[in-house]
Parts: C-alpha cells; sequence; structure tokens
C-alpha cells in the first residue's frame, strides 16, 4: 500500500441520520445530502475504498470544497446542507463520483437513491461534468482529511437535544384567501428559479410608483400588468455578480423617504473577493468568498421612467461565505420628517455563513459587523470611512471605546433577512435560521437575539452540532427573544411579511401576513400581539383561485416555491414567487 493511502472497511449496515435542510442554494447540495443515505446493497457492492492522505492532493481537493462546497457544506454541523462528518466512511466512493458528474442524469435514469434525494430535499443539483476523475479524488480526499477530525464532537454538557423543539403545529386561521393572477416577471434564467423577483417596494411620495427587484441584477417598475425595467446593475457596476446564487446578486434597494426632491436611493450588490478594499473586513487566515457593496444612488429627475445619474459606495464588508449577505436595507416608513429616524437607513448583515465555517467569532463579538442591522445616516459624514454617519440616537453612538461600532442598532441575527415596520411603528425583523427554527422579532435598540449561541427561543452550541438545539437553562438571561417561531415541521425558511392595510379583504385587516420560502404556506398573526417579550401564535390561511382551494406548491409545481410578498399602493397586497416568477393579488378574503 503506498504511504499516502488509507484504507478502510466499508460497514455492512448504518443508521441514517438527516434532519430536513434549508432550500436556499445552487451548489453541490444534491450529493451532498446524497452521502448519508447510501442503501446497504451499494455498500455491499464495495468492501474498501482509498482516499488520498497526501498533503498536496489535499491542499488542491481544499481549494475545490471552497470553491464549490464551503458555502453550503461543513465538518462540524449541519448548515445549509449536510454535516459531511462521515460521509465518506457511509458512502463508497465510486458512487459519490459518479453522482457529483452527473446528477441529474442519475435521477433521470431511476437510480432510487438519486430520486429519493430529489423527493425530500426537492432539488437537484447541476451537473459537474468539468471536474476530472483527479479533481474528485482530491476532493474527496480533502473531505476525508477533515472529517476524521470531526467526529466525536458532543453537546453532553447542553442536557438532550430537543427532537420536536415545538410540538404544537400551525393550526387554521378559518379564513379562505383569495388570489388573482396578475403578471408573470421575465424570465432570467431557463431552470428553476426563472424569475429572483424578490422584494417589492413602492417609491416614497408617490401614490401610484412600485418597483421590484430581481436578484440577477435588474430593479423594474411595475406598470400596469407589466414590468418595464429601471436600472440594470450590470451595466451600471461592471464588477456585479450574482453567482453562486444564495441571495448573491443585487440584494436590496430603498428609496430614501424625500426621493421626489433629492432623487436618491441605495442598492446593495456582490462582487468577487478582493475587488476593492473592504471597510470591514478580518484576518488574512480567513477566506473572503465575495463582498457585498452598499451604493447612494442619485437620479438626475426623480420622475424619469428609468434610471440616469450617478453613483457613490458607502461602504463594503467582506464575506467568509457566498450566504447570508446583505440582503436587506430600508428606511422607516412610520418615522416623519423631523422626528429622530427620519432619513436613516437600516442595513441587515447576516453572518456570511461564518458559524458555520469556524468563524463564529465574527458575529458573536458586538463591535464586528457580522450578524447585525446596522443604522446610518446617508447624509453623515462622521463614519470611519468618512461617507456616511452615525446617528445620534443609535445605542453606541456615544460610547468612548474607539473599538465600538457605533453603527449597530442591534444584534444577534444569522441572517436578518427583512426589516419592516407595523402601522403603529413596529419594528419587525425576520431570521431564516439554521437546522431548527425560523423567526420574527421585535426591533428593539441594543437588543441582543442571541445567534450564534440562540436559535429561536432555544440553546445552540455553535462550535458542535449545530444541527440539534437544547433546552435554555433557568437563568436564561440576557438575549432577547422571537415574538413568533416555529421550527422545521411547518417550513424551513421564513418569508417575512406586511400588516395588511387593503381594503378588499376586510377580515385580513390588521394581521401581519408572512410565510415559508420553501413549501410556499401562508400564515398571519394578530399584528396587535407583536410586543417584545411574549409569543403570538401563527396560524395558517387557506389559498384559492377562482373559487378553487389551492397550494403554491400546486401552482409552481415544483416542492420549492421560493415564496415572496409585497405590498403596493392602497394597501394591495402581492405573493410571487422565484420558482416561476408568476405575481398574484389578494382579491378577497371569507371565514370557512
Amino acid at each position: 500500500m503506498a504511504s499516502d493511502t488509507f484504507v478502510f472497511s466499508q460497514p455492512s449496515s448504518f443508521t441514517v441520520f438527516v434532519a430536513l435542510i434549508p432550500r436556499r442554494m445552487t451548489y453541490l447540495i444534491g450529493w451532498l445530502v446524497g452521502l448519508c443515505l447510501f442503501q446497504e446493497d451499494a455498500l455491499a457492492q464495495s468492501s474498501q475504498t482509498a482516499y488520498s492522505t497526501n498533503s498536496q492532493t489535499i491542499a488542491v481537493g481544499k481549494q475545490l470544497f471552497q470553491q464549490n462546497c464551503s458555502a453550503c457544506h461543513n465538518f462540524s454541523q449541519k448548515g445549509i446542507g449536510p454535516n459531511l462528518a462521515t460521509v465518506t466512511s457511509d458512502v463508497p466512493a465510486q458512487w459519490i463520483k459518479d453522482f457529483i458528474h452527473n446528477a441529474p442524469d442519475a435521477i433521470d435514469r431511476g437510480d432510487i437513491r438519486a430520486n429519493q434525494l430529489f423527493d425530500e430535499y426537492k432539488q437537484a443539483m447541476p451537473s459537474f461534468e468539468h471536474l476530472k476523475n483527479t479533481d474528485l479524488d482530491a476532493l474527496l480526499a480533502y473531505i476525508y482529511s477533515q472529517q476524521r477530525k470531526a467526529i466525536g464532537v458532543t453537546d453532553e454538557r447542553l442536557g438532550p437535544p430537543q427532537k420536536n423543539p415545538i410540538a404544537a403545529g400551525i393550526l387554521p386561521a378559518g379564513l379562505r384567501v383569495d388570489l388573482t393572477e396578475v403578471m408573470t416577471a421575465p424570465a432570467t434564467a431557463q431552470k428553476i428559479p426563472l424569475a429572483r423577483i424578490n422584494k417589492m417596494e413602492g417609491m416614497p411620495g408617490s401614490n401610484n410608483r412600485l418597483f421590484l427587484q430581481d436578484i440577477r441584477g435588474t430593479l423594474y417598475e411595475m406598470v400596469g400588468n407589466s414590468l418595464r425595467v429601471f436600472m440594470s446593475m450590470p451595466g451600471e457596476r461592471p464588477n456585479f455578480i450574482n453567482t453562486p446564487g444564495l441571495g448573491t446578486g443585487l440584494g436590496s434597494y430603498a428609496f430614501h423617504p424625500d426621493f421626489q426632491q433629492n432623487g436618491l436611493f441605495y442598492t446593495t450588490h456582490t462582487e468577487k473577493a478582493n475587488t476593492a478594499p473592504a471597510d470591514f473586513a478580518y484576518a488574512d487566515s480567513l477566506r473572503v468568498s465575495l463582498q457585498w457593496v452598499l451604493t447612494e444612488w442619485k437620479q438626475t429627475n426623480p420622475a424619469a421612467p428609468t434610471f440616469s445619474g450617478s453613483g457613490r459606495e458607502l461602504l463594503r464588508i467582506n464575506m467568509v461565505a457566498p450566504m447570508h449577505g446583505v440582503q436587506e436595507i430600508t428606511f422607516n416608513p412610520t418615522a416623519k420628517p423631523g422626528s429622530p429616524d427620519y432619513g436613516n437607513l437600516y442595513i441587515g448583515v447576516g453572518d456570511g455563513g461564518s458559524t458555520e465555517n469556524k468563524a463564529y467569532f465574527l458575529c458573536k463579538d458586538p463591535n464586528r459587523v457580522w450578524g447585525k442591522v446596522l443604522r446610518i445616516d446617508p447624509a453623515g459624514k462622521n463614519s470611519e470611512n468618512g461617507r456616511y454617519g452615525i446617528p445620534a440616537n443609535n445605542p453606541y453612538a456615544n460610547a468612548t471605546d474607539p473599538g465600538t461600532l457605533r453603527e449597530v442598532f442591534c444584534r444577534g441575527f444569522r441572517n436578518p433577512n427583512r426589516i419592516t415596520w407595523t402601522p403603529d411603528g413596529t419594528m419587525i425583523i425576520s431570521d431564516i435560521g439554521q437546522a431548527q427554527m425560523e423567526e420574527l422579532n421585535v426591533g428593539v435598540a441594543g437588543a441582543d437575539y442571541g445567534w450564534p449561541e440562540r436559535e429561536g427561543t432555544f440553546v445552540m452550541n455553535h462550535q458542535g452540532q449545530m444541527d440539534r438545539v437544547y433546552a435554555r437553562p433557568t437563568n436564561d438571561s440576557g438575549y432577547t427573544y422571537p415574538v413568533v417561531q416555529y421550527d422545521h415541521d411547518e417550513g424551513n425558511a421564513i418569508s417575512a411579511g406586511f400588516v395588511y392595510t387593503g381594503s378588499a379583504a376586510p377580515l385580513l385587516r390588521g394581521k401581519y401576513i408572512f410565510g415559508d420560502v420553501v413549501n410556499g404556506r401562508v400564515y398571519c398573526v394578530d399584528a396587535s400581539t407583536l410586543r417584545a417579550g411574549q409569543q403570538a401564535t401563527p396560524q395558517e390561511l387557506t389559498l384559492r383561485i377562482a373559487g378553487k382551494p389551492t397550494t403554491f406548491q400546486q401552482l409552481t409545481n415544483h416542492p420549492k416555491t421560493d415564496l415572496r410578498f409585497g405590498v403596493g399602493p392602497n394597501g394591495d397586497f402581492y405573493l410571487y414567487t422565484k420558482t416561476d416568477g408568476k405575481i398574484y393579488k389578494i382579491t378577497g378574503c371569507t371565514a370557512e
């Protein structure tokens, strides 16, 4: 046997444990999930498997892993994809390599396990036929080298993990919501998701201008029953990228409340690593996957149908991994001119995958930008880079320690994906969870919502097995907990919404309507119950089109719906799906 090769015997049987994972990924999810589910008959066909332990081969594999896999997978816990701690022990190498090479073909050929994976995880990975056999050998060598270090991580000190964190399911609200299809967004890809339509927002000071962005780089204005291009990010910023998915691209946008007068609006977008020096960076020992950029744009003529003007960069952030970026910026729509919050820009910064990539300290540190909601004054100049200001009423604005991150409004989030306000001025922050909990939080200045030590109202071991949660200790204190949460029996990624204020469905008035990105279920809760320090109980709405019951999985004909919510003029309430790009409007509601 060569000195750089390790040979082990495959077991004759094994136990499979794979919890349903989050769904927001486009890379090697299929085969990496598959590694945990191989059947006994397949194992029996390969009694021995060899993996190189040559340091140069492992180094090549590490680079391939970082390029293709690390956004979704690691070796200490389940993240977007499953924990890889034992995959090379559980699955024969040849099947792994074949599946990486062309997973869709395996599904089409009727491979039982491949189809089980597709049925369970609701998506298939693309083929990777460009990878050579030597690449695959190196990739598996690296995975094997890491898994030997990861096996044996335990959390006994925290007590038994919660097998079903929230035993009670979400009950029906007893309301039937009528939807009417309005339009279909232009397809920006040939494969699902066809249109990555994400955030819908009206222009302040205008009664009828409504906008919608496709994360792949286009900001549309909704005109009648069609979408007109208002701005193309690739045309404005040549370094713009929208790969590898996972929220990368044109992340968010926000019009200044005085846009009609000053023509100012703001965007976030992604660029390649090291495109320019970052305002928020970390040690060179950590990989930079990409950069998020916040830009202020000045429209020459605010009434013009398309963008023409200039932009200036406000800040730039390095990210360890592509996911959990800067996917939300917004102004407080309830703030009035002259009030302390008027014109302040809120910025939701995710942890950038730092926790899943063993750099949890980036989001745990209160003086680092990751895992925070920031608040800045775009018109100010007293930031460290001099391009924006720190609002005087920020909770840490007057800190004397020069290391204090004075931009922070609140912290402790994995992915603060949406920030909205109820009509009475209550700030609502959604946080897309890891492997167990999804949550809505009331925004409180200076509050800590717990990540990476808490997920929902449960304890999580960020240095151990992150696909588990534990009961809180009796002396638990210091964290602010969600006002609404649900576990992954009910869905896998929260899609935040709005309080219904329209006239088409009076029975929905005063209800905060939201749902789940993946399965497309639609939930509601009385907005009056969204108060810090108390738990509100969500209920499920049933849907109808032309009087017939339906679901978004049925409408999209796909298990992953990519559901989003928006509000237009006069309180019109929209629901739309990235999977097929179709946009619906609530046109009625009746009691069941």
